[in-house]
Formats: C-alpha cells, structure tokens, sequence
C-alpha cells in the first residue's frame, strides 16, 4: 500500500492536493477492493470493479508521480493522462472520464478563482462528461452517484462554502445516491447490494474530502457494503446467458471524427460502450459477442493497441467453482506482469528472488484455474522441472496438461497473447509455442561481484545485459546498455519490441528506449509495461 501524505489546509488547491488526493485514493480503494469485487453484479457479475477501480487509480498515481509537476493544472493533467492509459473494466473508464472532467476546468488556467466555486465547477464538469461518454447511461450506477456529487458541490458552493465545504458535501452527497441504488436498477435489488462502481467513486470523493479537511472518512463509507451483504451475488444461467460473451478494451490513437464512426459502430456490435478521452487518444470499452469485430472497428478508426479481450463466462464460472475448458497457468518474475497476466485471464504463480516455485505451488495453481485443459507457462529455465513435474500430477487427475518451453517472461507474454480458447487444444499450443519461441529476449541485470563472462570480465556494479541468456554487453549504465542490447537483437529484424520495466528504473527510460527504436527501425512497433516487485531492471522482447 502506498505512503499516505497528511492531507492539505482546508481550501488549499495546488499540485501538493492533487497528488495527496490521489495517494488517499488510491489506499481506500485499496482497502475496499475485496468488499467492492465481492458485491459487483452489474453490468457483469464477474467480481472485479474493486480490482479495475484499483489498477486504474494506481496507474494514474504513477503518471502523477512521475511527472513531478509544480503547478495544479499539469498536475491534474498528468493524473487524468495516467488514468486514461491505464483504465481497466467498465468502471474503470467511467472513473478516468471523470478524473479527466476534473483536469478539464483545474487544468485551465484557475490561478485566482476561488478554491470552492472552483471544485464543485470540476466535479460538476466530470460527471457530464462521464454520462457524455457512455453510449447508454443507466441510473442506479456509479453515473448516478456522480451526478448526485456534482449536485450537492453546487448546492455547497452556492452557499459560499470552501472547498472543503464543497468536497464534504459531494462526499455526503454520494453516499446518499449509493445508498438508493438498489432500488433504482433492479439487479442491485435483487441481490441486495449498492452499485459496486458508485461504492468506489465514495472511496474515491471520501478522500477528496480527507485531502481538503485533515478528517479521515466513516469506515463503512469505503468498505464496499453500506447494505447487508450475505454473500457475493451469483446470477442464474438465464442471466449468464443474456449479455455478450466478451469485453474488449484498448486504447485507441485516432481523431474525433474517426472515433464518432466507432461508437456507432460498436453500439450496434455490443452494449456497455465506453469511449473516455480526447486529443487523439481514447480509452475504449465495450461487452460483444464478435471480439474480433471490435478490433477491426478500431483499426478502422486509428491505430489500436494494449487490447485485452476478457471472456465473461469462464470468469464467472471460475468465481462459481466450476470448470472451465481451458485455463493458462503464467510463472510471472513480478507482480505487475501478474496483474497484466491477469487480466489476459491467466493464473498466475509469483516467482521471487531465490524462491522459484515448486511442483506443488504449480500443482495448486493448476488447480486454482479449474479447467479441464491447462497451458501452464514456467517462465524460465529455472521452472521447466517443477513445471513438468507438476503436469505429470495434474495429468493424474484428469486434466490435460501443456507446458510451453518458455525461457523468460516476455515469452511468456508473446505466447498469451496468441492464446485462443476457441481452438483446439492442440492448435491453441502449437501457436503460443511458436509465438515464444519467435521472440528473442534479454535481460539487463547488475553485477554483485567481479566475474568472467562471455563478453569480457565485468566488475562489481557493472550492467549486464543477457541476450537468450548469455552476457552479450557490459555497460555502465542502464539505458546505455539497453540501447546496445537492443541494437543487437533488432538487427535481425523484428517487428515488436516489449520492454517491462523492473521497480527501480525510471520512468523516463521508457520513453528513452521507445524513441531510441522509432528512430531506427520506423517500422518497429514498441509497448512497455511495469513488472512490479521482483522483475529484473529491465526483461526485452523482439518478436
């Protein structure tokens, strides 16, 4: 969980605010995670808004960070950007739309407008634009509970109040309108729950108010339960079967023209449609039956990418108990390319520093994924035997086991990304193997001690950089040596390259690495992620 700042004087806007509103967020949405995956029954009972709300405040908490902006406007800028680019699920989009409502009037000049008339303008602002971007807004959702914030900050602010006296009366304000959203949509009341995305905007508006007023919000407030929940909600076959198969969600690069055509075309392919941002970027978001046709619309449009095709019905099956016809099993070296993995729809096995999985861990994990067939990815060398080992039990209870001869995490990546559950089995393997074993990789890694190595003697803190596992370069520097790395595998060839960056390595290398390949190798397509804890400084993929 990250740092908690003590929050602002009251009636205090500035980048310090934003950055305090947006740590505190991130926490309480944190902590009610589980309790808000536990009651999302709509639009798709598939227990993950807390989740998608979660990863989408953390991704714009890292853009916030990383841009170290001075004044209010970049800074409300930057968490609208982080959001939009990493906006996960149908609430997800919905919450960056309105962070980006926010950066549209803080992010416009405000230096001498009063901090309150100010606040209850941007919140105001965010839920317009929030219902703006939804094809079909429905009441009783997390929109209604926007709706009902922005009405209370006015309310607040006509009544010469300061921005903390207009954040408190959102906060109040919503969690009135959360309260009232079982009776407002039918599949809340029949399961008995609030709206799963409403309960974390209160999350989110509760820590707007603890930034501005120092007060810490009620508890149950952020819990993710502010009616009796037995128990999760588990739709019955008829409801399984009445919504689209699928979610599909990318990011798009197109003008606005292009991207009107693509809601009228998506409208007319699936429901749940989500088309958040602006100048030239867009975070889309839709439920189908016909995946594939969502993309092309994209590509149509612009130019798509990080698209992440989600299928419904395993998911909901997995979170009944019941098995589901294919399952991948991913050893993954850090807990962001979990989350990434995850949200491929794979189980995932954590493998740390000195503590590489064992037969058994794997053994469960196959389990966990209750499937009657399984494509377990070891990750590296360093797994196959635990890997093999553990197919062999698994076989033994009846599941059909592949394992795919990864030797590092990027391959594995190239392999999930080819994966295909309406396959065959057979097809669906020779596939994710030949995507892994087309991609060539690397790893950038810092000597503890002076040693022989293939390409020379390094010493103590000099940076390695593995090429299919040997020592091709030794720099003194990470980004030097990234860029000698990568000049060396793309000059086979290659038409993507897949950069996951380790904790301590800067978000500026990044951009420094993608603008090094465009400016080589035009042709040559480049998409970078955040490993997490664990993952070396720098895992490189050429496919």
């Amino acid at each position: 969980m990250p740092h908690e700042p003590q929050p602002q004087p009251a009636d205090e806007l500035d980048a310090e605010a934003v950055r305090t509103w947006s740590s505190l967020a991130l926490a309480a949405l944190g902590r009610a995670r589980e309790d808000i995956d536990a009651i999302n029954v709509y639009p798709v009972a598939d227990a993950d808004t807390g989740t998608n709300l979660y990863l989408t405040a953390e991704s714009a908490d890292r853009a916030l960070d990383a841009a170290g902006a001075a004044s209010l406007a970049q800074a409300v800028r930057a968490w609208a950007h982080g959001a939009l680019i990493g906006a996960r699920g149908n609430s997800g989009t919905i919450l960056a739309q309105l962070l980006r409502g926010v950066a549209d009037v803080l992010g416009d000049d405000p230096d001498g407008r009063s901090p309150g008339p100010l606040l209850a303008q941007a919140l105001t602002r965010a839920a317009q634009e929030a219902y703006e971007a939804v094809a079909h807004p429905v009441e009783g959702t997390m929109l209604t509970v926007a709706a009902a914030a922005a009405k209370a900050a006015q309310a607040a602010e006509a009544a010469a109040g300061t921005a903390a006296d207009v954040a408190r009366a959102a906060y109040d304000g919503a969690r009135t309108a959360l309260a009232a959203t079982p009776g407002q949509l039918a599949e809340l009341g029949r399961a008995g729950v609030v709206d799963a995305g409403g309960c974390g905007l209160v999350a989110v508006l509760g820590a707007l108010w603890q930034t501005l007023s120092g007060q810490e919000p009620a508890a149950e407030a952020v819990r993710g339960r502010a009616v009796p929940v037995p128990q999760p909600a588990q739709p019955c076959a008829a409801e399984e079967q009445a919504g689209p198969a699928y979610e599909v969600v990318y990011l798009l690069e197109a003008g606005e023209p292009a991207v009107a055509r693509l809601r009228e075309r998506l409208d007319g392919l699936g429901d749940s449609l989500v088309v958040v941002g602006g100048d030239g970027l867009w975070n889309v978001h839709v439920h189908v039956d016909d995946p594939g046709a969502a993309v092309e619309a994209g590509v149509a449009a612009g130019r798509p990418h990080r698209i992440r095709i989600t299928h419904f019905g395993d998911e909901r099956r997995r979170a009944r108990g019941e098995r589901v016809q294919r399952a991948v099993v991913a050893v993954v070296p850090g807990e962001g390319l979990a989350a990434l993995c995850a949200e491929a729809g794979a189980t995932t096995v954590l493998a740390r520093p000195g503590r590489t999985p064992d037969a058994d861990g794997l053994l469960d994990a196959v389990r966990r994924a209750h499937a009657r067939e399984v494509v377990l990815l070891p990750g590296g060398p360093d797994e196959r035997a635990a890997a093999a080992a553990a197919a062999e039990r698994a076989r033994a209870d009846g599941v059909r086991v592949a394992v795919i001869p990864t030797r590092s995490a990027v391959q594995g990546l190239a392999a999930l990304a080819v994966h295909d559950p309406e396959d065959s089995f057979d097809e669906d393997v020779v596939a994710m193997t030949a995507a892994a074993g087309a991609t060539r990789y690397a790893e950038l890694a810092v000597a503890e001690r002076q040693s022989f190595t293939s390409a020379g003697i390094c010493q103590a803190g000099d940076v390695l950089g593995l090429i299919d596992g040997d020592v091709a370069v030794i720099g003194r520097d990470l980004a030097g040596t990234a860029e000698a790395v990568l000049e060396r595998m793309l000059g086979s060839g290659g038409e993507l390259v897949t950069l996951v960056l380790g904790p301590e390595a800067p978000d500026a290398l990044a951009g420094r690495l993608e603008a090094y390949v465009q400016h080589g190798h035009l042709a040559v397509d480049t998409v970078t992620y955040r490993g997490g804890r664990y993952c070396a400084p720098l895992l490189i993929g050429v496919e």
